[in-house]
């Protein structure tokens, strides 16, 4: 059911999620193709915040503070996982591998990649602030409007 605490919680995820992907485009190497990553991320963000933080707001600070960073981490999950599995796709068009199980184990070291390349202390801290407000502001949204 649509609340304020979920609109709130999902626009402010999902503008976390554009603003991480831009934060880590610098980050990739020379000539990746970006194409629809931040609205991509966007809309990671969007779901994340909608089912996660929204939906549980209204159980009080603490809790609230937590969803956040939770929201947070499946945002950075979520968007390691589809990208690695795109690139583990059209590597797989490009008859890289010798069989599901050999692109499956790519996919994860690819995972791993970007996991790594993520890493930084400004997309860490970005995701960690904006989890904790994020997750205020569903719960501020939840107190206001229920």
């Amino acid at each position: 059911m649509p609340t304020a605490a979920r609109l709130f919680a999902a626009l402010f995820f999902s503008a976390l999620g554009w603003f991480a992907a831009d934060l880590v485009k610098p980050l990739l190497p020379e000539g990746t193709k970006t194409g629809l990553f931040n609205e991509t991320m966007y809309f990671v963000g969007f779901l994340s915040g909608w089912s996660m933080a929204g939906a549980r707001a209204g159980d009080g600070l603490r809790p609230s503070l937590g969803y956040g960073l939770t929201t947070s981490a499946l945002i950075a999950f979520w968007g390691i996982f589809i990208f690695s599995g795109y690139d583990m796709l059209d590597l797989s068009l490009k008859s890289r591998y010798n069989g599901p199980m050999h692109a499956i184990k790519a996919m994860i070291a690819i995972a791993i990649d970007y996991f790594r390349l993520i890493r930084t202390p400004e997309i860490i801290g970005t995701m960690i602030v904006g989890g904790l407000f994020g997750g205020w502001l569903a719960e501020w949204a939840s107190r206001r409007w229920s």
